[in-house]
């Protein structure tokens, strides 16, 4: 939860509400997720080394023994990977054993994903494109979150909305990290998008995403979707009044108003 908080303002407060299980389960996922992230967006590792990395993790957690393999994978670079990457073996081990399959096999999927999209430099033409891309590093997410909830209580959603769910926060974070992708050389928006464009595509991702929380009716599962949920769409009004971020105080009034 230390390395949660230090990550994630936004998912350390939804997660730290979770009851027992569920909680170490989608802490587990997050911060997995999280630790390949920093491969994808590391500032000075090459490219190639990225994709041997995060192709590395795919088969890493695809095997008998994600743990080690894990390990053997990321020491030769800790001096250079973060402590939430160099630690994914911890939190790989964090993951209730009796939802390992899920957890495991969606950060394998999304490692391998990013993987491709870093060997082609993240080359973003089209709305298609953008909506595989946001499918590969947060529509999974989604459909992964699906999942445990099902594992943990049995509650049912409906996956396309799940991976608009995903989808929508993740167009947030483009739009509020587009001046800093473009100085890294990368440009998540599609031929002659600008914000405008950028905006209305978030926006129809998190009305599909209000719909999926509504369908799950109660429960953890709604508890914890609100939060991100709420923290999105306040986002990307400030950012279409000119604003960028929500401060702290901000970020407490819109949770502490949730129900």
């Amino acid at each position: 939860m230390i390395m949660l908080k230090k990550t994630s303002r936004t998912f350390y407060i939804p997660i730290s509400r979770l009851k027992a299980g569920l909680k170490e389960a989608v802490a587990s996922a997050y911060l997995c997720m999280r630790a390949i992230d920093e491969i994808e967006d590391h500032e000075t590792l090459s490219d190639e080394l990225k994709v041997q990395l995060l192709l590395g993790v795919h088969e890493a957690f695809q095997s008998a023994d994600v743990i080690a393999e894990s390990q053997k994978l990321l020491t030769p670079y800790q001096d250079v990977l973060p402590d939430v990457t160099m630690q994914i073996h911890e939190w790989a081990q964090l993951c209730p054993p009796t939802v390992n399959d899920v957890v495991y096999r969606h950060i394998a999927k999304m490692s391998k994903q990013m993987a491709d999209w870093v060997y082609v430099s993240w080359n973003i033409r089209t709305e298609e494109d953008l909506d595989r891309y946001t499918y590969s590093v947060a529509g999974m997410v989604g459909e992964m979150l699906s999942e445990i909830w099902f594992w943990f209580d049995g509650t049912k959603s409906d996956q396309q909305k799940a991976i608009a769910f995903g989808r929508g926060l993740q167009a947030v974070n483009i739009l509020r990290n587009r001046d800093e992708d473009l100085s890294r050389g990368v440009d998540f928006f599609p031929d002659g998008w600008g914000a405008k464009e950028m905006i209305k595509y978030t926006r129809r991702n998190l009305k599909i995403a209000d719909s999926y929380i509504v369908d799950l009716k109660g429960g953890p599962a709604l508890d914890f979707c609100k939060i991100p949920l709420t923290l999105a769409h306040a986002t990307v009004n400030l950012i279409a009044a000119g604003g960028n971020k929500l401060t702290r105080d901000a970020v407490m009034k819109l949770v502490s108003s949730i129900n």
